[in-house]
């Protein structure tokens, strides 16, 4: 169907007044957007942005990210004018329960849309990784005769997300990168929720973008199509990533609001509406009214899409005829499957009462883990000596492609949306790693991770008080608290070398939820099994140790990571002493609290009330495990700087303490 200008202006008033409709039915929304950012919308998914509605999932489709969230009825508008699987009246239903277009955009609810944004600058960031995993995965897979990896990302973009710094951290490392396919268009209106940006954001964005190493474009007119289409032309040219500054009118088209704050994220109102309607020449009735023409050139985008996705699996038939070994390793990681094998002949460690810290038992498993499972991809935020997390034999990304050890650069929430972005994209597994502290940091990405169920990667080391003279601004307290009060994030910290194994197997077969790891910088000990549990019992949350003693336990003594080696010391003591004890490792409430209820009781048997929970951490959570009558020996203050077994014995991580703690709830017995 031919685009006329008439045509056109009605395909970009749709946009507007579907949008504003579906705020106004709903009394809650941010109209301001989707009226102001309408033509760069419509001149992006209209004459640039290959996808097939039909088919969300096909792999060499344009990605698209909204990350000015709060509009999410542009996103929404336009899945439904182009034909996505997603009614009008799932529109008429914006914000309301069960619905399939909430107030922000959530990945994996609604069809099309590529990330879960609305907190600001995250979307920003996620695009740096999906661009990351599209020039990473071009590099492996393409051939000079055969290109079956070649998209783009494109988004939009706010002053919001340009004001936060994870917004700033991503722009420096994709410029350092040139992720060349990597198009943001910024929608330059000059307004924030308290009114102009003047009063707190008056820097030139366009130099500042240029000093990071992307290509600046501007358009000077947010309703010239034509020019927006040349920016994009050009952008799509250029080896940089690039940013097309838009001047646009925030809510244009309403009478009185248009070009202030009261158009950001207040409903317009049925006289407001209705003069915007009049003004741009759109019927006052019904609402949610769409032009048949305007549907039909809309739905183009099928038959489109369709050509795309064929055009495109032609080219694969052919990669895979000439190349069938790369063609069904790209399908295999594309769909997510992991390799037979893949968590066979890992490193088995022998017990060793010096033993090995956690973060370099995790080095070794990492590393032996890499050559099967080629799509592991990741880094750390300046801290790969530290976190040991460097797979060795592999380039640096950011020199070569086909390289799988990224340099993040101090840049830890930037890391945390980055990887995520390479989840959401696929085909690879994606990790990130810093020092438990900074998990701070990333509590934004690990949190939409969680509520997106993705399968991310985050290696925390030095996870306590062990770090030792560097005192209590890098040791770790309330953040194991933090991580585990997140709903859908898995929180592992093993006890020894082999728990470490078994804590990268469960990693990695948790390919629909994150996963943090919390590692230790001192050394533990590496336990013998032949006296205690297989360490496979970490895939429960929590199992038995071992049970000292002929009777029934008279007590239970339960911790995870570095003080399950003062448990262990305890229990021996104390059963030398004539009790019984049993010794449970904890390395995962998480997992624990899915197990059915015979499996937990029969770790923590009812019956025995008498228990004792030692972590280097606040005691936030634990009562939940030790009940009414059990103790805890945890941290409810910060550190100190001395050396890390001093800083233990200063703040009662003893065997001695735990033996006296134990002793006094055995006594106390009624």
């Amino acid at each position: 169907m031919k685009e006329t200008k008439q045509l056109q202006d009605l395909a970009i008033n749709a946009i507007r007044f579907l949008s504003a409709d579906a705020i106004q039915a709903a009394n809650s929304g941010h109209p301001g957007l989707p009226m102001g950012a309408a033509a760069m919308a419509y001149t992006l998914w209209t004459r640039h942005l290959r996808h097939n509605p039909a088919n969300p999932h096909w792999p060499n489709r344009d990605r698209f990210i909204l990350s000015g969230g709060h509009g999410s009825m542009l996103l929404y508008s336009l899945l439904h004018l182009t034909g996505y699987d997603l009614s009008l009246d799932e529109i008429k239903h914006f914000r309301q329960w069960g619905s399939r277009t909430p107030g922000h955009p959530e990945y994996g609810l609604t069809p099309g849309v590529e990330t879960t944004t609305g907190p600001l600058g995250q979307g920003f960031a996620n695009g740096v990784g999906m661009a990351i995993a599209e020039a990473h995965l071009a590099a492996i897979f393409n051939r000079p005769d055969h290109t079956i990896v070649d998209h783009f990302t494109y988004a939009i973009v706010t002053d919001g997300d340009l004001m936060e710094g994870v917004a700033s951290e991503a722009a420096s490392l994709a410029g350092h990168m040139r992720l060349g396919k990597l198009i943001y268009l910024y929608d330059d209106n000059h307004i924030s929720i308290e009114g102009s940006t003047d009063i707190a954001f008056t820097e030139d964005r366009g130099e500042r973008f240029e000093a990071y190493g992307w290509q600046v474009l501007r358009v000077a007119d947010g309703q010239d199509v034509e020019g927006i289409d040349r920016a994009i032309q050009a952008a799509k040219l250029d080896p940089r990533p690039s940013l097309i500054i838009v001047q646009t009118t925030i809510g244009y088209g309403l009478p009185t609001r248009a070009g202030t704050a009261k158009a950001h994220g207040e409903p317009p109102g049925d006289a407001e509406l209705n003069g915007a309607k009049e003004k741009l020449g759109w019927p006052l009735e019904p609402r949610f009214y769409l032009p048949d023409d305007v549907i039909k050139f809309y739905r183009q985008a099928l038959d489109d899409g369709a050509l795309w996705e064929d055009a495109w699996r032609e080219r694969f038939d052919a990669y895979r005829a000439a190349y069938p070994k790369e063609a069904a390793e790209y399908s295999r990681r594309l769909a997510g499957e992991l390799p037979a094998g893949w968590d066979e002949d890992l490193p088995v460690f022998p017990a060793d009462e010096k033993g090995i810290a956690t973060r370099a038992a995790s080095g070794k498993v990492l590393n032996a883990l890499a050559p099967k499972l080629p799509e592991l991809i990741g880094g750390s935020a300046d801290l790969a000596p530290s976190t040991n997390t460097w797979l060795t034999g592999s380039p640096p990304f950011d020199s070569d492609h086909t390289g799988r050890n990224i340099h993040f650069g101090v840049r830890e929430h930037a890391m945390g949306a980055i990887v995520n972005g390479m989840a959401y994209h696929g085909g690879v597994i994606a990790y990130g790693a810093t020092f438990l502290v900074f998990s701070d940091y990333m509590r934004p990405p690990i949190r939409l991770s969680a509520l997106s169920h993705l399968g991310a990667i985050t290696v925390f080391t030095h996870d306590s008080i062990g770090v030792g003279e560097d005192g209590p601004t890098h040791q770790p307290v309330e953040q194991l608290a933090a991580l585990r009060a997140i709903p859908n994030l898995v929180t592992l910290r093993p006890a020894d070398a082999n728990e470490v194994r078994e804590a990268w197997k469960a990693t990695i077969a948790n390919r629909h939820r994150p996963v943090a790891l919390a590692l230790t910088r001192q050394a533990l000990p590496t336990l013998n099994r032949d006296v205690y549990a297989s360490a496979e019992g970490l895939h429960r949350g929590a199992y038995v140790l071992a049970d000292l003693g002929d009777d029934m336990p008279e007590i239970i003594l339960m911790a995870t990571g570095s003080e399950v080696s003062l448990i262990v010391a305890a229990g021996e003591r104390l059963a030398a002493e004539g009790y019984s004890v049993r010794l449970v490792s904890f390395p995962s409430w998480e997992l624990f609290a899915e197990q059915d209820e015979a499996y937990r009781d029969a770790v923590l048997p009812p019956e025995v009330e008498l228990r004792l929970a030692v972590e280097a951490g606040v005691s936030q959570g634990w009562h939940q495990w030790v009940g009414t009558r059990g103790r805890v020996l945890a941290l409810d203050r910060y550190g100190a700087s001395a050396p890390a077994k001093i800083v233990f014995e200063k703040l009662g991580f003893t065997t001695e303490h735990v033996v006296a703690l134990a002793t006094e709830l055995l006594d106390g017995r009624a």
